[in-house]
């Protein structure tokens, strides 16, 4: 990534995405194939004024724990893992994968037994995020393991990444604010209503949102971003839904899932490809099996399908599901181990209804008042506030 994208990342990152302030206590963790954005942040840091502290995170020590660790030593957590959850004001989270495959031939058990040993921090997290004592953000970091996911060379994956995250933009914040505010509007009209329904190939699903809140994903928990979501009643998810897009989940790829819901709970589970592990996720506890989190994804800059889900659950004309634990601030009641997102592609041939009113046909929104999509500018025009 050239020195002046980097400078615009790490700037919009601990300004914008985690609005870093003087005196805050900053958490920045990532692996040594990120260590230009890790120093740039930790940089931009230091000039806000914060206290920032560095977690190099070497990718073979998770292995070396899954494969070699007994079960006490998979199931207690280090202090070095409570600082990001526990202490910090601000956490940066920065991904940069050298292999994106590397645990999938670790055995899925001990994999459950490390996550289910983590699932009370995990919701202390989301539990202090909620009540905005931690602020966070999750990022990438362009490698070649990424690039190759997306079936593209590293220098075209960086572009493409540029464009998702509008860093070339001459004020990437200013355009995320405008992201921010475009959603907002959406936000606005989804709040009063009651019922979703989704239509698509093998998709006939309906869940009720009536009583939760909405969140505005604009770049500040992940980054890039492009999506509003909620936490729906986690009994009322009914139907079936595919998910034609491969993930990667625990190193694990996941191809073409079709699940069938009852009573919000899945009770029909299938995958063209490793079922196995969709099992051993479903298995993970009872909360695995229900839905906390649904989601509209907005940036149409991500109009490909990457294999990375950061970027694949904001793909502009998609939804995604989120099977196991909800963010508290939505309202869900879900809690798990797990946090799984699926992706369902509407923009060929489907369709999005709220109280029988057509939101999203064929992945465009059909409401007159959202104003400019953000992402469909020119880098350098103007944005309405």
């Amino acid at each position: 990534m050239d020195g002046e994208r980097l400078t615009r990342f790490a700037t919009v990152l601990i300004d914008y995405a985690l609005n870093v302030q003087a005196g805050d206590t900053v958490l920045i963790s990532g692996p040594p194939l990120a260590r230009p954005l890790l120093t740039a942040t930790y940089r931009r840091a230091l000039e806000r004024g914060a206290y920032p502290s560095l977690f190099v995170e070497l990718p073979e020590t998770l292995e070396l724990l899954l494969t070699l660790g007994s079960d006490e030593q998979l199931q207690t957590i280090t202090p070095l893992e409570r600082i990001g959850p526990e202490l910090a004001d601000a956490w940066l989270r920065i991904g940069a994968a050298e292999n994106t495959r590397a645990l999938s031939h670790l055995d899925p058990a001990r994999q459950q037994r490390y996550a289910q040993a983590r699932a009370a921090l995990h919701q202390h997290f989301l539990d202090r995020a909620a009540a905005g004592t931690l602020r966070w953000t999750s990022t990438l970091f362009p490698t070649h393991a990424y690039a190759q996911e997306a079936s593209m060379s590293l220098p075209v994956y960086e572009d493409f990444f540029a464009r998702a995250a509008l860093l070339d933009t001459p004020d990437p914040a200013e355009r995320w604010r405008a992201v921010s505010a475009y959603q907002e509007r959406l936000i606005a009209w989804l709040t009063p209503h009651r019922e979703i329904r989704v239509l698509g190939p093998d998709t006939d699903l309906r869940l009720r949102v009536d009583g939760r809140r909405w969140i505005n994903s604009d770049g500040h928990r992940n980054f890039p971003s492009g999506e509003v979501f909620t936490g729906p009643i986690e009994t009322s998810v009914e139907g079936t839904i595919r998910f034609a897009y491969a993930t990667i989940i625990r190193g694990q790829l996941v191809a073409d899932v079709r699940l069938r819901f009852e009573h919000g709970r899945v009770v029909s589970a299938e995958a063209r490809q490793n079922q196995a592990a969709l099992d051993a996720m479903l298995a993970t506890d009872e909360g695995a099996r229900y839905v906390g989190e649904f989601a509209f994804g907005t940036n149409r800059a991500i109009d490909r399908f990457t294999g990375i889900i950061l970027l694949d659950e904001k793909m502009g004309g998609t939804i995604h599901l989120a099977l196991g634990s909800g963010y508290p601030d939505t309202g869900s009641q879900n809690r798990s181990a797990i946090h799984w997102d699926l992706i369902c592609d509407l923009r060929h041939g489907g369709e999005v209804w709220v109280d029988d009113i057509l939101l999203l046909k064929n992945g465009q929104f059909q409401l007159p008042d959202l104003g400019e999509d953000p992402w469909t500018l020119p880098p350098d025009a103007p944005v309405a506030p």
